[in-house]
């Protein structure tokens, strides 16, 4: 009997860490886009060039990246001449300052298109926290003179 009470307090002393050395949960974005488009180059060469982006989004501490993969195709009437790919994924700022268990979301204008004014286009981002009513709502798009604008408003609930 001794025994199982030893037991049961060395599972007690470990059972509250569980929640505290909870790991980082990073959940992929639900809305993949992918955007294309062509251009003749002289000697009657064919280039395509097909953009798609996705958001990485870590769930517990609310930082995110945006992903992107590139791939073009250079090719003439009988042949593929060239297929170049590029991409990765940049780290953005915390949505919140704090660690939650939250759920995200986000949205790409595809570049470049008539709701780009000033370049590239932008993006949003929502952040909720599944254990309070709060939702965040971040905007970022491109000024045009080298950096990004980002704004995030908090939602009231009425």
């Amino acid at each position: 009997m001794n025994h199982i009470v030893k037991i049961g307090f060395v599972a007690a002393l470990f059972l509250p860490l569980s929640d505290a050395v909870r790991a980082d949960d990073f959940r992929l974005s639900n809305n993949q886009r992918i955007s294309c488009s062509r251009g003749l180059s002289a000697g009657k060469l064919n280039t395509a060039t097909c953009k798609s982006y996705a958001y990485v989004f870590n769930t517990k501490t609310s930082e995110y990246f945006r992903c992107q993969v590139t791939l073009a195709l250079t090719r003439d009437n009988k042949e593929v001449i060239n297929v170049q790919t590029d991409g990765g994924c940049t780290k953005k700022p915390r949505v919140f300052d704090t660690d939650s268990d939250y759920s995200f979301d986000a949205t790409e204008t595809e570049p470049p298109n008539t709701n780009s004014f000033f370049g590239p286009g932008g993006y949003s981002i929502w952040v909720s926290d599944n254990a309070k009513q709060k939702v965040r709502g971040c905007i970022t798009i491109s000024s045009g003179l080298g950096s990004d604008i980002s704004k995030c408003l908090d939602m009231t609930f009425q």
